[in-house]
């Protein structure tokens, strides 16, 4: 049982981390509802390249120092000074090589507007190296309010700024702008917010301390990043920026529920199995809870997701985006196993088990040229089917370390989850076929909503779920404390 003290805390990062992802994302999700309306997919294309080389370099940006920083006990101030400055020059230095390679990067991809494009794009680096440190203070102390607060106001006046901009003819310049706006908002209210200021400090203990943890996740990170972008490298390279943006717009969908739960529990478990180190048993409790809530949550949603794919498409952004109806289904299937590798790997990192986390990353990498090989010289939907298989055996790589050490078998974790993947095939099996009614997909998709909601809560109801339980608990307890403090 964890102390109550330690369990309230748990429960108010989930539910403002919760309210980060459902404020700040859902307002970007509204945006982008909007703008997939007046944009074309070509020109999300073209944002969708440029991004694979902005995600790859911001993970070299943080150099895993915020990892190690979060599990660190004894931080201090001069830790802080050292993870700012050390991320700041990382960033400059980048921005700077990515400046000119931009060139290299249009011919590459055969446009030559992504030179301008990527060049404005890059000031990001800089934009996120400046909020980092921030960032980790605030995980570290569990306080995700301060960080709804800043991802909602960067998502609301961002999100206006693209919507005026791409209405106004724009084009692509309004994604970028949107963009860079949200990330330097969002790091303007973090310094107002959190107060922290840096000083003119740099410890090299503190680097080495940081550096010794935080290089094997950078690395890691870094592989991972790059071969998650590498999809995205076939596709805009072997397709079209057309058929990329096709692709990147199903595969922000299938994040939307999927990579922003898992970053919730990622964020508020790791700052809390961390303090309980010093105890293995409630941390093993404490970890086989949070994946049965985990993927309670995501597998219900990511196989539901999938099964409305079509009309969903068709209602939110319309039928020129019919393309990515056929890819959310398989991006769904392999991303529903998303928050269950994290979860595997963040017991690694909370156990500095660093070193094992970059080997394992370099074995899955290898298992994944599978997955990319098909997609050149077969096809996108033979693609992401490998990446449902390469996702399987990555299962069973990631858990295995992490249930030799703390007794929680891969198959220990297979049935845990079982219930939860019945429960979601049932409600997907349920409204599945409704789309093949001669109504409107406007008309189809409320009843879908309407019918798997329904299954779902009686089939969790028939089986007497704990994972269902759990949660309306919780959420009940949340509610009624917001009532009370009211």
């Amino acid at each position: 049982m964890v102390e109550p003290s330690l369990k309230n805390k748990a429960v108010n990062g989930v539910g403002w981390s919760a309210a980060d992802a459902i404020l700040g994302q859902g307002v970007t999700f509204l945006v982008g509802i909007v703008l997939a309306r007046l944009l074309s997919p070509t020109e999300y294309g073209l944002i969708g390249i440029i991004s694979i080389f902005i995600v790859v370099l911001n993970g070299v940006v943080d150099s895993g120092f915020s990892n190690a920083i979060i599990r660190k006990q004894d931080t201090t101030n001069d830790d802080y000074n050292t993870m700012f400055f050390t991320n700041m020059g990382f960033s400059l230095l980048l921005y700077v090589g990515l400046y000119f390679s931009a060139p290299a990067i249009a011919t590459f991809f055969g446009r030559e507007e992504l030179v301008a494009l990527t060049r404005a794009m890059g000031t990001i680096l800089i934009i996120n190296a400046l909020s980092i440190t921030q960032v980790t203070i605030l995980t570290k102390k569990v306080d995700f309010k301060t960080k709804t607060k800043a991802s909602l106001t960067s998502a609301v006046i961002s999100g206006f700024i693209g919507i005026i901009l791409a209405y106004c003819g724009y084009g692509v310049w309004s994604l970028v702008a949107q963009q860079i706006t949200k990330q330097l908002l969002y790091t303007l209210c973090l310094w107002v917010l959190n107060k922290w200021v840096p000083t003119l400090k740099f410890s090299l203990q503190s680097f080495k301390y940081m550096w010794g943890f935080g290089w094997k996740m950078m690395v890691s990170g870094l592989l991972n990043n790059i071969w998650n972008q590498l999809y995205q490298v076939v596709v805009g390279k072997f397709y079209s920026p057309a058929t990329l943006g096709q692709y990147s717009r199903s595969k922000e969908y299938a994040n939307i529920l999927s990579a922003n739960f898992t970053a919730i529990i990622q964020r508020v478990s790791y700052p809390i199995l961390s303090e309980l180190q010093g105890n293995p048993e409630r941390m093993v409790n404490g970890y086989r809870k949070i994946i049965k809530l985990t993927m309670f949550v995501t597998a219900i949603s990511m196989i539901f997701m999938g099964a409305v794919a079509e009309p969903l498409i068709y209602c939110l952004i319309g039928p020129q985006w019919k393309e990515a109806a056929t890819y959310l289904p398989l991006i769904c299937i392999s991303m529903s196993l998303y928050p269950i590798h994290a979860i595997n790997l963040n017991m690694l990192q909370v156990q500095g088990r660093s070193d094992i986390f970059l080997i394992l990353e370099i074995i899955k990498k290898i298992i994944a040229v599978g997955p990319i090989c098909l997609g050149i010289f077969v096809g996108i939907q033979w693609m992401l089917i490998g990446s449902i298989v390469t996702g399987i055996v990555s299962f069973f790589l990631n858990s295995y370390y992490t249930g030799k050490k703390l007794h929680y078998t891969s198959w220990m974790q297979l049935r845990d989850i079982a219930p939860s993947y019945a429960i979601a095939l049932v409600i997907a099996l349920s409204v599945y076929f409704f789309k093949l009614l001669p109504l409107s997909y406007f008309a189809i998709l409320p009843i879908q909503i309407v019918v798997g909601t329904c299954v779902g809560l009686l089939l969790c109801k028939i089986c007497n779920l704990p994972e269902y339980n759990d949660l309306k608990r919780i959420i009940i307890e949340k509610v009624n404390g917001y009532k009370k403090h009211k």
